[in-house]
C-alpha cells in the first residue's frame, strides 16, 4: 500500500502504548513543550507539531494517545483508530514508540499497525535502563521493518532515528504478507464490504465491520449492511477479537522472548517492587497518600509566603512611584487603582500556584500517580467512579479543565460522566487566591501538631471538596443508568527519577497559563469594574454649578453610589443571610469568570476606595469594618462562609464549557451548575448562621 500525500509536509504520526514515552519523544522531535507524565492516558488529544529533517525536508509530526491496540476500550482509543479509518490525511511513516521493559506487552497494538499497511519504524525507548539487552537484529528479521533503540531521556539515539525516518519518507514503501491471516468468514466479509467502503486494505475493513456501530464517517445504510450480512455469516465480533489477539500473541511472544533480555531484577523492577510493598500496601498505602496530599498543602503556605510578601510589597511600592510621577487625574487612577491592583490580585499567587503544579509535576514523573490509580479502584467503584477517575480528581487540584478531559481514557459511560460532574468539587488552583487571603482572617498563624494551622485549614477544605464530590457521586450512582460493563486494565510503570527539564517546562506552561489564562480575564473585569465603581449617576439634587460641569469632568461618587455599589446594593437581599456585604456579592458576581477574580475584584474595591497604596488587600480588607456598629466586616463567622461557598460553588464558566464539550450536551453542565450553587448557597447560611 503506497500512502504517498501530496502535501508540502508529510505526515509522521507517533504512536504506541500509554506511558511509552510518546510526548517525550515528541518534545525532543518538534521542540514543543507537552506536559508529560509517568502514567497511563496523559496525552488524551492529538498533538501536532513541525519538524525538521533535514535542511531541505520539513515534516509535520502528530502525537496520537496512547492505545493498547485498534479494539477500543475508551475514548482516547477511539481517536487513535479514527485517525486510520477515516481522517482524509494518512500516515507517510509511523513511528512506533515501544517501552522496552514492557516490550511483550506492547507489540500487540504495533502488528495491527503493521497490517494496515503503513511504513514503520520501531523505537524502543529506555534501552539505557540497567538490566535491559535487545537484541534489534532479531525484531527487524521478523517484523521486517527498521528498530532503532532510543531513550527520550537523555536524548540517545534520536539523530539515527531521524536519519531512517528521512530515508523512509525518501523511499517507496510497498505492503508485504500481513501479519494476521484472516479466517473464514472474516475473508467473505471484507470481501463482501471493501469495495462499498471505498478502501484496499483487508484489515482496514475488518477493523471498520468490527466497529461499524460506532463510526461516524459511516453512513446509516451502510451500517445495516454490514449488521445483516454479519448476522448472515454468524460472525461474533468479540469472538473474532478475541481468535486475533491470541493468534498475534502465539506469533511474537516468542521472538520477544527470544531477543530481549531483562535481569531478575533489571529495569528498575527491583527498586520498584520494594517501593510497592509499602506504596501499595492496602494500610499504608492510604496514609502514604494521605500524608503526600498534606505535604501538598503545608508547602502551598509554608514555602510560598516569603515570595508572595516580597511581591505584594514591590506592587505596593510600583504604585506609589507611579502616582509620585503622574499627575493626579482619572488615568493615573486607572493605572494604580485598577491595573496595577488588578494585576497584583494575578502575579502575588504564582509562588502557590507553581509549588502546587511542581508536587504534581513529580508525582506524575515518578509513576506515583499509576499506583493511586490502581489501589483507590475498588473504593472508588462504590461510588460509582473507576479507578482512573482518581487521576482526574487528583489534577481537579490543579484545574478541573484538563482533569476533566483525562476523562477520555474511563471506559464506561456512566463513570465518567460521573467523574465529570463532580471533579469541579475537588479544590482547583483557581481556588488558592480566594483561601489564601481568606483563611488569613478564619485561622491565626500558629502550629498545632507541628503542623502550621492555616496549612490544616487549607487541606481542610480540600477534604471538603473530596467528602463532596465522593457523597454527589454516590447519589449520582443511583440517578444515572447505564448498562455497560466496568473493568480497569492499565500497566503500573516503573519508578524512575524524574527529568528536571520536564518538571520546569510543566511548572513555566501551567504557571504561564494562570498568568496569561486568568490574568486576561482579571485585567479585563478589574478595569470594567474600575469604571463601575468609580462612576456612578449623578444625584438629582446635585446643585445647578455642579450640574453644569464642563464635559471633562465626571461625577466620582462614594463608592456606595456607584455603579457597581447599585448592583451590589440590589444583589444584597439575597446575600445578606450568607453573610455577604454588597462588596463580596460584586466580587462573587465577577468571579463567575474564573474563581481567582474574587481577589482581583476586592483588590480594584479597595483600592478605590481607600486612597492609601501602602497597604496591601489583605491588610485593606482585614480592616474594614461596618460603618453603623464598627463590627469587623470579615468576621470568622462571614469569611467562612464565603470559604464554604468557594470550596462548593461552581465559579468557572470555562469548567462548564468543556463539560458541555465532553458531554455534547448543555444538560449536564446545567445541572452540574445548580447542584454545585444551591449546595454552596445552603452550606454557608447554615455555616453563617451556626458561627453568628
Amino acid at each position: 500500500m503506497s500512502t504517498g500525500n501530496n502535501e508540502k509536509h508529510k505526515l509522521v504520526v507517533l504512536a504506541g502504548n500509554p506511558n511509552s514515552g510518546k510526548s517525550t519523544l515528541f518534545n525532543l522531535l518538534t521542540g514543543l513543550s507537552q506536559h508529560i507524565g509517568n502514567y497511563p492516558g496523559v496525552t488524551v488529544d492529538k498533538k501536532t507539531g513541525s519538524m525538521k529533517l533535514s535542511a531541505e525536508q520539513e515534516v509535520t509530526l502528530l502525537d496520537l494517545p496512547g492505545a493498547y491496540s485498534l479494539y477500543p476500550s475508551s475514548k482516547d482509543e477511539r481517536v487513535v483508530l479514527h485517525q486510520f479509518l477515516s481522517e482524509q490525511q494518512q500516515p507517510d511513516l509511523i513511528v512506533y514508540v515501544a517501552d522496552v521493559s514492557q516490550l511483550e506487552k506492547q507489540i500487540l497494538f504495533l502488528t495491527q499497525l503493521k497490517d494496515l499497511g503503513y511504513p514503520i519504524v520501531l523505537a524502543l525507548n529506555m534501552v539505557d535502563m540497567p538490566g535491559i539487552t535487545v537484541h534489534t537484529e532479531v525484531l527487524e528479521k521478523h517484523f521486517q521493518m527498521p528498530v532503532i533503540p532510543i531513550s527520550g531521556k537523555t536524548g540517545m539515539g534520536i539523530s539515527p532515528l531521524k536519519m531512517q525516518m528521512a530515508a523512509m519518507l525518501s523511499a517507496p514503501y510497498s505492503f508485504r504478507e500481513p501479519y494476521y491471516k484472516l479466517s473464514k468468514s472474516e475473508e467473505e466479509l471484507v470481501s463482501h464490504v471493501k469495495g462499498k467502503l471505498g478502501v484496499k486494505n483487508d484489515y482496514s475493513a475488518l477493523l471498520t465491520i468490527h466497529h461499524a456501530a460506532w463510526l461516524k464517517h459511516l453512513d446509516d445504510d451502510l451500517k445495516q449492511d454490514i449488521h445483516n450480512q454479519a448476522g448472515h455469516l454468524m460472525f461474533n465480533s468479540v469472538q473474532a477479537q478475541i481468535n486475533e489477539t491470541l493468534s498475534r500473541y502465539d506469533q511474537f511472544t516468542p521472538v520477544i522472548r527470544k531477543a530481549l533480555h531483562l535481569e531478575a531484577g533489571g529495569a528498575g523492577m527491583k527498586m520498584t517492587d520494594r517501593i510497592d510493598r509499602w506504596v501499595m500496601h492496602p494500610v499504608l498505602g492510604s496514609l502514604i497518600f494521605f500524608l503526600i496530599m498534606l505535604l501538598v498543602f503545608q508547602a502551598i503556605f509554608a514555602w510560598a509566603t516569603g515570595p508572595m510578601d516580597f511581591i505584594e510589597a514591590s506592587m505596593g511600592q510600583l504604585s506609589m512611584a507611579v502616582r509620585s510621577v503622574l499627575a493626579d487625574g482619572w488615568v493615573t487612577d486607572l493605572i494604580c487603582d485598577g491595573l496595577l491592583a488588578g494585576l497584583a490580585g494575578v502575579i502575588v499567587f504564582i509562588p502557590q500556584i507553581a509549588i502546587l503544579f511542581l508536587i504534581i509535576g513529580i508525582l506524575e514523573e515518578v509513576g506515583y500517580m499509576a499506583r493511586a490509580v490502581s489501589m483507590f479502584d475498588v473504593m472508588l467503584r462504590k461510588f460509582g467512579l473507576n479507578g482512573r477517575s482518581i487521576v482526574a480528581l487528583v489534577s481537579g487540584g490543579a484545574c478541573a479543565i484538563p482533569a476533566i478531559m483525562s476523562t477520555r481514557n474511563i471506559s464506561n459511560w456512566k463513570e465518567r460522566l460521573i467523574t465529570i460532574l463532580v471533579t469541579p468539587f475537588i479544590s482547583c488552583s483557581a481556588r488558592i487566591p480566594v483561601y489564601a487571603i481568606l483563611i488569613g482572617f478564619a485561622v491565626p498563624q500558629g502550629r498545632l501538631w507541628g503542623f502550621e494551622k492555616q496549612g490544616l485549614a487549607l487541606m481542610g477544605l480540600y477534604g471538603l471538596g473530596i467528602v463532596a464530590a465522593l457523597g454527589a457521586a454516590y447519589i449520582l450512582k443511583w440517578i444515572i443508568k447505564s448498562e455497560d460493563r466496568s473493568y480497569l486494565m492499565m500497566e503500573l510503570p516503573v519508578y524512575r527519577l524524574p527529568v528536571v527539564k520536564n518538571l520546569g517546562l510543566l511548572v513555566y506552561e501551567k504557571t504561564k497559563a494562570f498568568v496569561v489564562g486568568a490574568g486576561k480575564i482579571i485585567l479585563m473585569i478589574s478595569l470594567v469594574l474600575w469604571f463601575l465603581a468609580s462612576y456612578g449617576p449623578a444625584p438629582e439634587a446635585m446643585d445647578t454649578q455642579a450640574a453644569n460641569m464642563e464635559s471633562t469632568e465626571r461625577y466620582k461618587p462614594e463608592i456606595e453610589d456607584s455603579y457597581a455599589g447599585i448592583l451590589g446594593k440590589w444583589i444584597e437581599p439575597v446575600i445578606a443571610p450568607i453573610g455577604f456585604d454588597w462588596k463580596m456579592g460584586i466580587a462573587v458576581i465577577c468571579s463567575f469568570a474564573a474563581r481567582e477574580v474574587f481577589v482581583g475584584t476586592m483588590a480594584t474595591i479597595y483600592s478605590i476606595e481607600d486612597d492609601s497604596d501602602v497597604m496591601s488587600i489583605r491588610t485593606m480588607m482585614a480592616n474594614d469594618r461596618n460603618p453603623e456598629t464598627g463590627a469587623m466586616i470579615y468576621s470568622t463567622a462571614t469569611t467562612w462562609s464565603l470559604l464554604i461557598f468557594y470550596a462548593f460553588a461552581m465559579q468557572c464558566m470555562s469548567t462548564l464549557a468543556i463539560v458541555k464539550r465532553e458531554t455534547k450536551s448543555w444538560k449536564w453542565p446545567i445541572i452540574q451548575f445548580v447542584m454545585m450553587t444551591l449546595l454552596a448557597y445552603l452550606c454557608s447560611l447554615a455555616v453563617y448562621q451556626w458561627l453568628s
